[in-house]
């Protein structure tokens, strides 16, 4: 089980800040209102790429130039914030980055990639089926495919909450959205190196729940996906690469539905104007079902808002609801 130190966090994420700098976090009066809870939003939507995940591919791609200096491109399988982390990173190293992306992807999310020079393929009923081609073609052309978990990502998205942790160490819990389990390694990770006690809570959709499933029998136990509007939680099979560490150092896994989803995007911009995409809302939509709870009443929450690449259409809809 990937477990760094923090000198090797610190490292990584040394490499970060050479092409972002750390993102704030703030407790806003309207949020700790509604939760009945003093909550820290540690704001991932305020990366160069408006989500968490530019910070693992940067660190991924580094080292991979670093052993394979020859190295001429990459491919990756992705819903959106992993390709445009991957295009991101590829681009600051000179390296052509295919990215495959399923039928009925976020056009918003697509249209990022193109701009970062990614060529972009629609392939796929659901993300499973799109990462299973692409890696048959990366066997073909010979490619090296950019995973969805790694220790090298994990090490970069764990800069991040490095930041939380050192700004706000008594957090009594952290709510992690979870869609291929990068986020979450990455929170334990910041958190046992540094040492605090805070609570790790990972959420995932009802209308994913794999994630969940599988915390729950201790084993990966695969799920549909029906979701409309979290779709950087639409996993349908686990990554075994993140089970392990879910399974000894996380507390519980929530689900939240779409509707909850949608709940917390609207309090998000209502409160704070923030725009967050249905994964980055999820943590608030957890604590908001709980906040009646031990878990959320009186504490002191940490709420990653992973991303904002939500597209206009879709946001209208959901601004537009009860």
């Amino acid at each position: 089980m990937y477990q760094p130190s923090l000198a090797e966090l610190d490292v990584a994420a040394a490499i970060v800040y050479r092409a972002m700098p750390a993102t704030p976090q703030y407790s806003w009066p309207q949020l700790n209102q509604a939760l009945g809870a003093e909550a820290w939003v540690k704001h991932e939507n305020h990366t160069p790429l408006g989500a968490f995940k530019t910070r693992g591919g940067l660190v991924y791609m580094e080292r991979l130039r670093d052993r394979l200096p020859e190295l001429r491109g990459v491919l990756a399988a992705t819903r959106g914030n992993h390709g445009q982390s991957v295009a991101f990173a590829a681009q600051r190293h000179g390296l052509q980055a295919k990215i495959f992306v399923p039928f009925g992807n976020s056009v918003e999310k697509n249209a990022a990639m193109r701009a970062l020079g990614a060529q972009l393929t629609e392939v796929g009923d659901d993300f499973q089926a799109c990462r299973e081609h692409a890696a048959r073609v990366a066997e073909t052309e010979g490619l090296h495919m950019v995973p969805s978990w790694h220790p090298d990502l994990v090490a970069g998205v764990a800069s991040g909450y490095l930041e939380l942790f050192r700004a706000q160490s008594d957090l009594d819990v952290l709510l992690v959205p979870i869609g291929q389990g990068s986020g979450i390694c990455a929170a334990i990770a910041a958190r046992n190196a540094l040492g605090v006690k805070t609570r790790i809570v990972g959420v995932v959709s009802s209308h994913a729940p794999t994630y969940q499933l599988s915390f729950r029998a201790g084993r990966a136990v695969p799920a549909p996906v029906t979701t409309k509007v979290a779709d950087g939680l639409a996993c349908r099979q686990p990554d075994e690469g993140s089970l392990a560490a879910i399974f000894e150092y996380v507390d519980d896994v929530l689900a939240v539905t779409d509707d909850e989803v949608a709940h917390a995007m609207r309090l998000y911009y209502r409160a704070t104007h923030n725009l967050a995409e249905g994964a980055g809302a999820a943590a608030l939509a957890a604590a908001l079902q709980h906040k009646d709870s031990a878990l959320i009443k009186g504490r002191k929450v940490g709420l990653p808002l992973t991303g904002g690449n939500v597209d206009a259409d879709l946001f209208r809809q959901i601004l537009q609801g009860p």
